[in-house]
C-alpha cells in the first residue's frame, strides 16, 4: 500500500493510499481549491458517509441531493458543493459502467502509458493536463506503471520535478511544487502584453 503525504493529514493521506476510489476523487476535487484540502476531500466524505472505504456504487447510486448535502458539511469538501457532487457521481457512474465499480480498473492490465492516458481522460472532470498530472502520480507514488507512463504525463512525469500533487511526499515537497505553480503564474501574467 502507498504511503501518502498529499493531504498532510494522516488520516486522509491513509484514505488515499488504500482506497484508489479516493484518490481518484482527490484529483477531481483539486480544481480551484487548495491542494491538500481537495485530497483530504475524500477522508471527510467518507466519514459523513459513515464507511471506512468509498463505494463506486453506493456514490453513483446514492440520491443527488443527499451527495450535495455530504459536500456542504461544514466544514464543505469543496468549495463548489453542488457541481464537484455532481461531478463526483458520474464519476463512479463511469467507473461501474466500464470497470465494475473499480477504480483501480481503469489502469488494471492496461498495455501502455497512452491507454492509460486516454482512460483517465475520459473521466468527468479531466482535462488533458489533469489526467497527465494523473497518470504521474500513479506512477511516481502508486506504482502504476505501465510502458510509456512518463511520456504519457508529459513534463509532469519527469523525475525530480516539483511541477504537480504528483510530487508531493511530504510538507518540504508541497511547499516546492507551491513555489514553483506561483512563479508560473507570475511568468504567465509577465509574458501577457498590457
Amino acid at each position: 500500500m502507498p504511503q501518502l503525504r498529499i493531504a498532510q493529514d494522516p488520516a486522509a493521506d491513509d484514505l488515499l493510499g488504500r482506497d484508489p476510489l479516493a484518490l481518484l476523487l482527490g484529483m477531481l476535487l483539486d480544481q480551484q481549491f487548495p491542494m491538500e484540502r481537495a485530497f483530504a476531500g475524500p477522508r471527510l466524505l467518507a466519514d459523513r458517509m459513515g464507511v471506512d472505504t468509498l463505494s463506486a456504487a453506493g456514490l453513483a447510486d446514492a440520491d443527488p441531493g443527499q451527495v450535495v448535502t455530504w459536500f456542504r458539511g461544514p466544514p464543505a469538501v469543496h468549495r463548489y458543493p453542488g457541481s464537484m457532487a455532481a461531478r463526483t457521481q458520474a464519476l463512479c457512474r463511469l467507473l461501474v459502467d466500464r470497470h465494475d465499480g473499480r477504480a483501480e480498473g481503469l489502469w488494471a492490465g492496461v498495455p501502455d502509458g497512452a491507454t492509460l492516458l486516454r482512460r483517465v481522460r475520459e473521466l468527468p472532470g479531466f482535462g488533458e493536463q489533469k489526467a497527465r498530472i494523473l497518470v504521474a502520480l500513479l506512477g511516481k507514488q502508486y506504482g502504476v506503471t505501465p510502458p510509456g507512463w512518463r511520456e504519457a504525463a508529459g513534463d509532469y512525469g519527469q523525475e525530480g520535478s516539483r511541477r504537480s500533487v504528483a510530487d508531493v511526499t511530504g510538507p518540504e515537497s508541497l511547499a516546492e511544487v507551491r513555489a514553483g505553480k506561483q512563479e508560473a503564474k507570475r511568468a504567465a501574467r509577465a509574458a501577457v502584453p498590457s
